[in-house]
């Protein structure tokens, strides 16, 4: 064995190195090239079928982009909360990610505000065409609509209306502005104040995040059900907001670490990233791919087991008509490579290979977002075909999260990437053992 005896010491200069706009400017390109692309497969799509592929599968798109881009950010945010409380060496990498994430809220509520705007709900929800209960008898009558999908929207009717889907989702991008407001604001103050402030700052902030986890969970599942749930009204789930939840700490821990390990390539990241701490945050990745199939696992079993036809159906319209391949290869994605791969102790200290695990992690997140979304719709429930708009689903998010990755740039720039005064830097910097 042999060891470092050197002492590491912060750079005097903690900003985001200069590489940082090069990622910007990479992605500002991707984001302009992939609307273009979306925009003439909308085209496409409306010539092929006028119907159904062309602009709505574009909007359907949208929605599966907003939902990247919202668990990046909300999601961050809730991650951030739960390093507050739980402390430890890890927090201090991924913290100001963390933050740049949680402040890109404005950009995804201005992805939101298209698919609020009438026209666009009445494409992508039922309940938005229907409002009323006559509107509902009358297409039941006329064939429209199934008896029980009816049924389904006069029941759930007083919360899923357009004035409801507006308020509630107002109100938790407010909830969720404060949280990442005053978290934001605190960590500023206590990078500008002296170290022996420090134990008040990390007080309060734990204060903040504790009942913030908690409000975190209620509004955000109450965002998955308006946005994503409610393209069925027919369905219902008691674990659907706690699959977005883990889902959503699934994603940002892998992005975190790409991201945590890409900046490790030049100071001060270069400095304070030790294996240890890497292994650390790819232990924490691998009981995030754990806790997720556990419950998505879990979900089905009770569902398939139980066979109720009013249940049943929701998987079937994923299962049948060749959708079978995209669970399996979803599975494969979201589980079993994450799973394998993260068992070996040297992948989780190694760069490469654990930024690679967590690029499969991202793509799989949005695989599965395209399974949960696009079976809703009447046209592709045990129905998956080759159409140009169902290309949409590789192009609209690849835009929105090129975009969005622009704007997080932007706010990881904005401050010094480690906290000088968090009190587990004097312990990441010292020597760690390495084998000679």
């Amino acid at each position: 064995m042999a060891h470092e005896t050197h002492a590491k010491t912060l750079p005097a200069d903690l900003s985001a190195p200069s590489f940082v706009d090069g990622w910007q400017s990479r992605a500002l390109v991707v984001g302009a090239v992939f609307s273009v692309i979306a925009i003439i497969l909308a085209f496409l799509g409306q010539a092929q079928d006028p119907e159904h592929l062309g602009w709505d599968h574009f909007m359907r798109a949208w929605v599966l982009g907003l939902m990247m881009t919202f668990g990046f950010a909300v999601g961050g945010l809730a991650l951030l909360m739960v390093q507050y409380c739980s402390g430890g060496k890890w927090g201090l990498l991924i913290r100001r990610p963390l933050e740049a994430m949680s402040r890109t809220l404005p950009i995804v509520f201005i992805y939101w505000i298209v698919i609020a705007l009438p026209p666009v709900m009445k494409r992508l929800y039922l309940w938005a065409v229907y409002t009323t209960k006559d509107a509902t008898e009358a297409a039941k009558n006329a064939g429209l609509i199934t008896e029980f999908q009816a049924h389904c929207l006069n029941f759930k009717r007083p919360m899923l209306h357009p004035f409801a889907f507006w308020w509630v989702s107002i109100l938790c991008f407010v909830i969720w502005w404060l949280y990442s407001w005053r978290l934001n604001a605190y960590g500023l103050k206590r990078d500008s104040d002296t170290p022996a402030n420090t134990p008040f700052y990390i007080k309060k902030l734990e204060n903040i995040s504790g009942p913030g986890i908690v409000v975190y969970s209620i509004t955000m599942t109450a965002a998955a059900i308006y946005w994503v749930m409610s393209i069925d009204p027919t369905w219902f789930s008691t674990v659907y907001g706690l699959l977005y939840l883990v889902g959503q700490g699934y994603m940002v821990l892998a992005f975190s670490i790409i991201v945590t390990i890409a900046l490790s390539k030049a100071e001060p990241i270069k400095t304070i990233l030790r294996q240890t701490e890497q292994h650390d945050l790819g232990k924490l990745t691998f009981a995030f791919v754990m806790l997720n199939i556990y419950l998505a696992f879990g979900q089905f079993l009770i569902i398939w087991s139980g066979n109720l036809p009013d249940e049943i159906n929701w998987y079937l319209d994923r299962i049948r008509g060749h959708w079978g391949i995209i669970i399996t290869l979803d599975f494969m994605l979201h589980w079993l490579i994450p799973f394998t791969l993260l068992l070996s102790r040297d992948l989780k200290r190694n760069k490469k290979r654990l930024t690679r695990v967590c690029q499969i992690m991202i793509f799989a997140r949005l695989w599965d977002m395209w399974w949960l979304i696009e079976p809703n719709y009447k046209d592709a429930a045990r129905n998956l075909h080759f159409s140009w708009g169902m290309l949409e689903y590789i192009a609209v998010p690849v835009a929105m999260v090129s975009f969005w990755m622009v704007y997080f740039c932007m706010q990881l720039k904005s401050r010094p990437l480690v906290q000088t005064n968090d009190p587990h830097v004097a312990e990441i910097l010292e020597p760690e053992h390495a084998v000679a």
